[in-house]
């Protein structure tokens, strides 16, 4: 049995959507595959990585992936429970208009310098709202194809996302503190826990994330938790019991920090994508 289970949402030329859910069976890494055109892989739960090369990328909910076109890579599953994505292909003449030149490679073929690049919470939403509103077949095409063009947009843009500069060496670092995350998303982590598992100091650790990703790591790992709450309010009718599952401490400071992240709040954005 296939490990993959894809579902089609959307095709229009201009943007294809698919919803792309791997069981992660494959701990160790994939044989060598390679797409056919550039895909811009957006992951909404659990985690997985991406080798091409000697580079290592791991994906998951506060990042976008670019997977170039004829461009091998491999796949790993270190942390147990698979991941899913939102795989967007978008017309090669409308990606070059919406991708800012310094982030493509020189050449004929499209293909982005990176292998990812961190995105916001808005441009997360964006993924929640599109996955929700083609699955539940309640988005005209055109809003949909719209939404898709600004999630990407947003996602490329020099202000509403971050890529990471600093050595490889120290991007590898931060690499195992999202594992660690991400093997247990909703613990209450401490950060001597996580640098413990990491193998570095409570100090080093926080300097190195800030240094690569240009923000805290709790602020980081509370993205990560709001992001499978998007992923989760299709699913929940007691959003108190989906706070708690997801480890706040109260309706009120889940409900807050959603807020905050995304401008409404759980139960707002629940009934915007059922009732579209």
């Amino acid at each position: 049995m296939s490990q993959f289970k894809v579902q089609l949402l959307m095709d229009t030329g201009t943007v294809r959507v698919r919803d792309v859910v791997c069981s992660g069976e494959c701990r160790h890494r994939s044989d060598e595959e390679c797409t056919s055109a550039t895909h811009l892989v957006f992951a909404y739960r659990g985690v997985f990585v991406r080798h091409v090369g000697r580079n290592d990328a791991v994906a998951e909910a506060n990042q976008l992936l670019f997977f170039n076109e004829a461009e091998a890579y491999q796949i790993s599953h270190p942390v147990e429970g698979g991941d899913a994505c939102l795989d967007l292909v978008i017309e090669e003449g409308h990606l070059r208009e919406l991708a800012p030149q310094e982030q493509l490679r020189a050449g004929g073929v499209l293909a982005f310098r990176r292998q990812r690049r961190r995105i916001d919470p808005r441009a997360q939403a964006l993924v929640a709202l599109l996955r929700h509103s083609l699955s539940r077949n309640v988005a005209e095409t055109l809003e949909a194809e719209t939404l898709a063009l600004t999630l990407v947009r947003r996602s490329l843009g020099e202000r509403t996302s971050h890529v990471a500069g600093a050595s490889p060496g120290r991007q590898k670092l931060v690499d195992r503190a999202k594992l660690v995350l991400a093997s247990d998303l909703s613990r209450r982590w401490t950060l001597a826990e996580i640098a413990a598992e990491v193998g570095v100091s409570p100090v080093y650790l926080t300097q190195i994330f800030q240094q690569v990703e240009a923000i805290p790591l709790y602020r980081y790992h509370l993205r990560l938790r709001l992001a499978r709450a998007l992923d989760l309010l299709g699913r929940y009718d007691n959003l108190t019991a989906l706070g708690m599952d997801l480890g706040f401490s109260s309706h009120s400071h889940f409900s807050a920090s959603f807020r905050q992240a995304y401008g409404r709040t759980p139960a707002e954005f629940q009934r915007s994508i059922r009732s579209r």
